[in-house]
Parts: C-alpha cells; structure tokens; sequence
C-alpha cells in the first residue's frame, strides 16, 4: 500500500485530539500511561467494575514490560488475600502474571495462599508452576496430600512441573476427579501449561494421570490441550492415539483428528510432512478450541493461518468480507490474507479501522495487525496510531497501543510458544484483552 493510499484513508476519517507525547527510548510503559493503569486498579479493587476481565487481560499482557506496575498489581493481590475475596478476576490475573515472570514478590502471597483451606484456589496452584523457589515445596506437598482431589491434583502437577514429584500420586487422583473440575484444571492449570512449554523431564511424569484425563473428556479441544502437555514432553501415546482416530469414523471426525495429528506433531517438534489438506468450518474450528464450541472461538484457524496452511483461505475470505470490517475476528482474517494470501487491498481496510471513530473497540487490535504485516509503511502508521492509541477512553486500546511500542523498541516480552508469540496481536494478547479470557 503506497503512502499516498495511506493518506487517503486518513483524510477520510474524523480527526483525532492529539496524539500522546513520545515515550523515551528507554522507557516502555511511561509514568502517566502505567499510572492510568494503576488507577484503574485501585478503583476496580474498592469496587468490582463491569470490565473487570479484560482490565484483569490487559495487566496479565502489560505485566512483563514493567516491574512497577508489578509491584502495584502484588498490592492488589495481597488486599485480596487479607480479605478472602479470591473469587475476583483480578486477583487470578494479578497472581498468575507475578507467577509467570517470576517476580520476587511472588513467593510470599503464594506462601500465605497455599495455606488456606482452598490453597489460594487454582490461580495459586497455577502460579506455582512457573515458581522455582523451594520454600513453596511443603506447602505443596501438603496441599497434594490433602482431602480435596481438584487441589490435590493441581497441587501435585505443581510439584512436577517444578521437578519435585514422580507423577504417582497424580495417577491416584486423576480418575477421582469430577467433570466440573476436569473443565476448571483444564482452563487454568493445563492452558497455561500447554502454551508455555513445561519442561519434558518433569512433565513426562504426568502422562499416567493425563492419559486418564483424556480417556474422559469428550471435548476435542481440551482432548487437544490435555494432550500437548503431554506431548510436549515427548509422550507417543496422544499421538498415535490421535492417528489411529484420525483413520476411522464419519470423515468430518477424520478430518478433525488429522488437524489434531498435525498439532501434536508440531509439538512435539517431529519433521513432518505436509499439514492435511482439510478445508476448515465453523464446526470444526470451534471443536478444535480448548473454549466451549458456543464460543465459536476462531482460534485453532488462526493457528492454521500462522503455518501458512492455503486451505485456510476460503473461511479468511468469508471472515473478512464484509467492509468496514466488522468485528475483531475479521481484522484478524484481514491480517492474514493481506500478509500471506496476496489481498493487499485488505491493508486499506485495518488502516480505516485502526483509524474509525465509530468501532473504537476495534482501534488498537488493527493497528497492531498493521504493524505485523511487516511491510515499512504500515509499520510506520501503526507506530503512528500508537499515539493516538494511548489517549484513547479503552484501557484495551491503550495497552494495544503500548505493545505496538514494545515491540517496534524490541523490548515485547514473549509470552509463552510460537504459537503465542507471533508478532503484537498474539493469541495471548487477543484472548485475554479483546475478549477477557484469563487462562
């Protein structure tokens, strides 16, 4: 797209107040954005706010770039614990982000979690996974030898991750857990697990008590995730399980379980052949997502998308027909077909979104997908939107608009596997900020 095209869409639109001053170059979250931030998170502490998921997203996804903005969210965590209210979005997001950048503040609230009746909850256990600090190894034992098997088997898969437990005891308990607990353990211990890369010689021990785990669930996508854990510890069983449904039942099944055999096989980093030809639906994208297929989370066919896959083509095509562009599934669509399926003119369309005052909720994930097109120009107008960004009455916006920054200083922390980490509008930053979804 040329710079006078660029221009032309600009001139189109309303005008815009102006645009925050410039950040220093050695500074990504700059004082009065990150004090925004924190003012959000002391008002939605007195009171529960209606957006509190994805402000709880939006500091899950900014955690990493500031330490001060660390310190103000283990405030908030530690308020949560003096009053028991662990039930809160926020306090999950807060934790587990402290958690997984290992910051130092971390391992006391995890100390004073643990020893609660319900251990701090699953967002604790989480937590501990991604802690290496051996203080937090008898409370863990502890919890794993307890009554409750949903804790005990979270507590346990801790304990593993962290190399401290042979798997045994998770193979006791896994078949003692119920159906509402398995969804629970699956979305906030074994997502977070499965996008993180756990490391093999302490997760293979898991494989007893995870093969049991997917014996009962009957949800492709948690099938999927319950095995990538496993798989990414070099398991064969979840893959030859797969292969073995891929060649037998209706052909809608067959296609769905090649598409599984393909995304373990990834996984597990073997050299394999070329991806299935399967030609994506609605049904078979939703079934593939570790979501409820209600949902209709596009997910798995954004990951397709990421491997280039030409089959993926004709659902992009139908996302991203309608201009404007309508929502932020099709911006996502857009992204791909302007970047890897020749529709150049698309790159018009992100441009009028990233720049519409009409769809402000669709502002700052286009300007991020202009900028992952990686062509000069729209990098350039992405960098320039993001100005526009952090000004912007969406908390969302603004952090869009602070990634954009990060990453074009190169300082965009990474959040977790390939799959997570492919340019400024991860999946990461998509789930847990346009739609509030905290795994």
């Amino acid at each position: 797209m040329s710079q006078a095209e660029i221009l032309k869409v600009r001139a189109s639109v309303a005008t815009r107040p102006a645009a925050a001053p410039a950040l220093a170059r050695a500074e990504i979250l700059d004082r009065g954005t990150r004090g925004r931030i924190e003012a959000e998170l002391d008002a939605a502490i007195r009171r529960r706010p209606a957006n509190e998921r994805k402000l709880a997203g939006v500091l899950r996804m900014l955690a990493p770039l500031s330490p001060a903005l660390r310190s103000s969210m283990a405030d908030a965590t530690d308020i949560f614990l003096r009053r028991g209210t662990l039930d809160r979005d926020l306090y999950g997001a807060c934790l587990r982000s402290l958690g997984e950048a290992r910051d130092k503040a971390v391992t006391p609230l995890l100390k004073r979690a643990l020893v609660l009746d319900s251990a701090g909850g699953t967002p604790a256990l989480s937590a501990a996974c991604f802690s290496t600090d051996p203080a937090l190894g008898p409370l863990l034992a502890k919890v794993a030898a307890g009554h409750k098997a949903h804790l005990a088997f979270a507590a346990e898969m801790a304990r593993i991750a962290r190399g401290e437990a042979n798997g045994h005891r998770l193979a006791q308990l896994a078949p003692m857990i119920k159906e509402s607990h398995r969804l629970t353990l699956c979305a906030e211990i074994f997502v977070p697990l499965a996008y993180r890369a756990p490391s093999p010689a302490t997760v293979v021990n898991a494989g007893v008590a995870l093969s049991v785990l997917r014996g009962a669930e009957r949800h492709l996508g948690r099938w999927l995730v319950l095995a990538e854990v496993a798989a990414s510890a070099g398991d064969p069983a979840p893959r030859e399980d797969a292969l073995a449904r891929a060649s037998a039942g209706p052909s809608t099944a067959r296609s769905a379980w090649s598409l599984v055999v393909w995304a373990i096989e990834t996984r597990m980093g073997l050299a394999s052949t070329a991806p299935p030809v399967v030609r994506p639906t609605v049904e078979i994208v939703s079934r593939l997502s570790d979501r409820p297929s209600a949902d209709r989370d596009a997910t798995f066919l954004f990951r397709m998308a990421r491997a280039r896959m030409p089959s993926v083509r004709p659902m992009l095509e139908t996302l991203a027909r309608d201009l404007p562009l309508a929502n932020d599934v099709a911006v996502r669509a857009a992204t791909f077909l302007a970047r890897d399926h020749g529709r150049a003119d698309l790159a018009a369309a992100l441009v009028a979104a990233a720049s519409s005052d009409h769809k402000e909720e669709l502002r700052g994930v286009a300007a991020a997908a202009l900028y992952d097109l990686g062509d000069p120009d729209m990098v350039t107008e992405a960098r320039r939107l993001s100005g526009d960004l952090l000004g912007s009455r969406s908390l969302v916006n603004v952090a869009w608009g602070i990634l954009i920054r990060a990453a074009a200083a190169r300082a965009l922390a990474p959040v977790g596997a390939d799959a997570w980490s492919d340019g400024v509008a991860t999946e990461a930053a998509f789930r847990w900020m346009q739609r509030g979804w905290l795994e």
